[in-house]
């Protein structure tokens, strides 16, 4: 069960990575696009709501059409981007990172089966790491977001359990 435990962990940790690294080409592609776009506009009008649609909306809102104008001209200057957007030596390291922060953050729920022979008391001792984890996280991300903590934390425990019990139903 251990080794099933930590293999899972792994798996997911390399999916992480892998999504990231398609998010990164995504990321890089959609600029292109957007870049080419705005080059190939027929007019002026065309290619300034290009890059306003690029822009968050905040910003876009508060750009006279001359700024707009201006970094149209700016972007015709650009020399044209390559073919296909591509992955750099610092992706590779995220996505590196972002898999063994996957498998770490998720060591804690497999350390009762470390300790624990029993398997079913295990289970039910990782059941309660996971709890105190997701109240944890909760915790901090609404005492940073703004919201009130304790409520976030329990929310995040309500909603954890509620995915865990869909998953569960599903056979997972």
């Amino acid at each position: 069960m251990l080794i099933g435990a930590l293999g899972c962990n792994l798996a997911w940790g390399i999916v992480d990575g892998g999504l990231y690294l398609l998010a990164r080409i995504n990321e890089r592609g959609g600029k292109i696009l957007t870049l080419r776009a705005i080059r190939q506009a027929p007019d002026p009008e065309t290619a300034q709501r290009a890059i306003a649609d690029a822009l968050p909306p905040e910003l876009a809102s508060i750009l006279p059409p001359e700024q707009l104008e201006l970094l149209r001209q700016k972007l015709q200057q650009l020399p044209e981007p390559s073919g296909a957007p591509r992955l750099t030596k610092r992706d590779w390291i995220g996505a590196l990172g972002l898999c063994l922060l996957s498998f770490l953050a998720t060591f804690p729920v497999v350390i009762p089966f470390i300790f624990l022979s029993d398997a079913k008391l295990a289970l039910r001792a990782s059941y309660a790491v996971a709890i105190v984890m997701l109240f944890c996280c909760g915790y901090v991300f609404g005492y940073h977001s703004g919201l009130r903590p304790w409520a976030a934390g329990l929310s995040m425990v309500a909603v954890g359990s509620a995915l865990v019990s869909v998953a569960v139903a599903l056979g997972g």
